[in-house]
């Protein structure tokens, strides 16, 4: 095994313990939590020994990354999810090779990833990524739809040919009244996950949390968790 594969393995093994806990800490069984692990900066190399140790959810935020990888990568038993924001000029080249898209918060990205998606004759999950530091009817810094346009924004996703509606995503947000408190604003995309698989029952991920606060997402029911840094080390510098 190699030295990078070793260090992998034991990163991959910390945090498989650190999720392990939260479960226990919550209540939940360990098979409730699915570990993505975000791959953006490393390289295709890293992709294909992190599916040697058995990671099979990987995600990226630019399609400029990731769909080289993609391809470097085809061969290997991969779910490749996109969690960046998505600019409509390059959602023909990620309907290429994403399974998920995380980071759905507009009607305009939904017509495009629909026309795309069939286009490619293949069906793509879409996630909502809601924006819990906006003010009604805006969206965050960071991306994503104000809690009160998802309901119309599910309706869009669930009327599109070639999508599927699969759940919700947040980023724990950096300021407003969530700012410092990612346990309540976890619980908070609970709750509309609740709301939404009300209409959509279907629709039952919860993707929040990373490598820092990967517990408290568990805690308030996440069901994947995205972690790059805790398995891939401190990421490279871009230039």
């Amino acid at each position: 095994m190699t030295d990078r594969k070793m260090e992998l393995a034991a990163n991959l093994a910390r945090v498989e313990e650190r999720i392990a806990a939260a479960c226990a800490a919550a209540g939940r069984r360990r098979d409730e939590v699915t570990l993505i692990v975000v791959t953006k900066t490393y390289p295709a190399s890293d992709v294909r020994l992190l599916a040697e140790l058995g990671v099979r959810q990987v995600a990226e935020n630019r399609d400029q990354d990731a769909a080289p990888k993609a391809v470097e990568c085809a061969d290997l038993p991969l779910t490749w999810h996109f969690v960046g924001q998505l600019q409509t000029n390059k959602v023909r080249s990620v309907a290429g090779y994403a399974g998920l898209v995380q980071s759905v918060d507009r009607a305009r990205l939904v017509t495009a990833l629909s026309k795309e998606a069939v286009r490619a004759e293949r069906e793509m999950g879409c996630l909502i990524q809601v924006a819990l530091d906006a003010e009604a009817g805006e969206r965050g810094d960071r991306g994503g739809v104000a809690p009160d346009g998802v309901a119309a924004l599910a309706e869009a996703i669930d009327n599109a040919q070639g999508l599927r509606l699969d759940g919700v995503m947040t980023v724990a947000p950096l300021a407003g009244p969530y700012e410092g408190r990612q346990r309540a604003a976890f619980e908070r995309l609970r709750e509309i996950s609740t709301d939404l698989r009300a209409a959509y029952p279907a629709a039952t991920m919860v993707s929040a949390g990373m490598s820092a606060d990967l517990e408290d997402a568990v805690a308030a029911g996440a069901t994947h968790v995205r972690v790059g840094t805790a398995v891939l080390g401190v990421r490279p510098r871009l230039g």
